[in-house]
């Protein structure tokens, strides 16, 4: 009976979709932004999972399904771009050199800290593409030989942190620039961080959606030059 109700594929959906529902409804109501929809979720579905006894391959048949849509979800902020493509014409040169260096400072910092701690090279692998969007990053990890259970953790923490420290840390460096501060969101926390610049504004959401994009193809070019 255990095993008919929780290895559905109803279950792993219903259970993201309840469990992002009470992350959504907290974080409304307390207003704080370390309450994260995203975090609230692995905080219930996890001990959920530990205290019901549920193999991880259950909940997965229906995780996977969620998980087709990141793509998707992805392409759909081209509409967020379009809408800003003036702004995008105006300053290609500026978003350009911004998602490189961008790009640059983050796997510069990943792999000398790798290098520093003596860790091995398939986790070095798995933690370079951490501020590219998952799909992406996933492709990254496998193609240059590192494990994609880190390198998704790796997304994951990289992607809260940006969405509950860059309206703080654009604060505390008094970033006024739109154009500035949707640039660094979504060079450095992809698409979770970039929920976050939307909300921010429009102007944010769309440069912040151009530098996911960008940084993303940088990662895989200068990721795999490493790793030759």
């Amino acid at each position: 009976m255990k095993e008919a109700v929780f290895s559905s594929p109803f279950f792993g959906i219903t259970i993201s979709i309840v469990a992002y529902s009470i992350g959504v409804w907290i974080n409304k109501k307390t207003k704080l932004a370390i309450l994260n929809p995203l975090l609230i979720s692995y905080l219930i579905i996890i001990p959920a999972l530990i205290i019901l006894e549920i193999p991880l391959e259950w909940y997965e048949r229906g995780g996977d399904i969620i998980n087709m849509f990141l793509s998707p979800a992805t392409a759909v902020l081209a509409i967020t771009i379009y809408r800003q493509r003036e702004i995008l014409r105006k300053h290609i040169l500026s978003v350009l050199g911004g998602t490189i260096a961008g790009s640059i400072t983050s796997l510069a910092v990943v792999y000398l800290m790798c290098r520093m701690f003596i860790l091995p090279d398939e986790i070095t692998a798995s933690m370079l593409p951490k501020s590219i969007t998952t799909p992406m990053a996933i492709a990254v990890s496998e193609s240059i030989g590192g494990i994609e259970a880190v390198t998704v953790l790796a997304v994951i923490i990289t992607g809260i942190s940006g969405n509950i420290l860059s309206p703080i840390l654009i604060r505390i460096f008094k970033v006024k620039n739109e154009i500035a501060q949707g640039m660094a969101i979504g060079a450095s926390s992809h698409a979770v961080g970039t929920s976050k610049a939307i909300e921010l504004g429009e102007v944010q959401g769309a440069l912040s959606s151009i530098a996911l994009v960008m940084s993303g193809i940088v990662t895989v070019i200068l990721s795999l030059i490493l790793f030759i």
